[in-house]
C-alpha cells in the first residue's frame, strides 16, 4: 500500500470505527457527544480523502478498494448498533445492508468482466441519506427532540431505505448487460 495522505485518512476512518462504537455504547453525556463527533468526522473524511486523492493525483488501488469499504463498515456499524440500542428495528437495517452486499457483489462481477461501475447520483444520494440518518439518531440521543424527533427519524429512515432500494435497482439496471453476456457465455 502506498502511504499517501488520502490512504492514511481512509485507514484512520477504519480505525475510528471501534472507538466510535465504544463511545456509542458507553454511558454518559460526554460519550454521546464523542460518538456523534467521531462519526461526523469520519463521514466528512470520506469527502476529504476523495478530494485529496484526485487533486493530488494520488488515486491508488488501495484507495479505490478501501475507501468505499470503509464507508460501508462505518454506516453498517452504526446501523447494527442502533438495532441493539432499540433505535431501529432489524428489517430496514437488513434491507440497507443487503443492498450494500448486492451492489458490492455486482461491482466485483463487473471487475471480473473487465468493467467498472462508477458511482451514480442516486448512489451518492443514498450514501448521504444513510449518513444523515445516523447523524440524526446520534444527535437525538444527546439533544432529544420529543415527538417531532420520532417523526423526523422515521422520515430519515424511510428516505434511507427508499434510496437504498432505488439506487440498488438502478445499479443492476445499468449493469444488466453483465448478466446477459454471462448467460450467453455459459450456453
Amino acid at each position: 500500500m502506498t502511504w499517501t495522505i488520502p490512504n492514511q485518512i481512509t485507514l484512520a476512518r477504519i480505525l475510528a470505527i471501534p472507538l466510535f462504537m465504544y463511545f456509542l455504547f458507553a454511558e454518559g453525556t460526554i460519550y454521546k457527544i464523542l460518538a456523534l463527533a467521531i462519526f461526523a468526522l469520519a463521514a466528512a473524511s470520506d469527502a476529504v480523502d476523495g478530494y485529496l486523492a484526485r487533486s493530488l493525483n494520488q488515486v491508488t488501488p488501495f484507495g479505490k478498494f478501501a475507501d468505499p469499504i470503509a464507508d460501508k463498515i462505518l454506516v453498517a456499524a452504526a446501523l447494527v448498533s442502533f438495532v441493539q440500542l432499540d433505535e431501529l428495528t432489524a428489517t430496514p437495517v437488513v434491507t440497507i445492508l443487503s443492498r450494500e452486499f448486492l451492489v458490492t457483489g455486482l461491482r466485483i462481477l463487473a471487475v471480473a468482466e473487465g468493467q467498472m461501475i462508477p458511482a451514480s447520483f442516486l448512489g451518492k444520494a443514498k450514501t448521504l441519506s444513510h449518513i444523515g440518518l445516523v447523524l440524526f439518531i446520534l444527535a437525538t440521543r444527546y439533544f432529544g427532540m420529543g415527538p417531532i424527533g420520532l417523526v423526523l427519524k422515521d422520515v430519515f429512515l424511510y428516505l434511507a431505505v427508499a434510496l437504498a432500494i432505488v439506487s440498488g435497482g438502478e445499479y443492476f439496471w445499468r449493469s444488466r448487460e453483465l448478466f446477459v453476456h454471462g448467460l450467453k457465455g455459459q450456453k
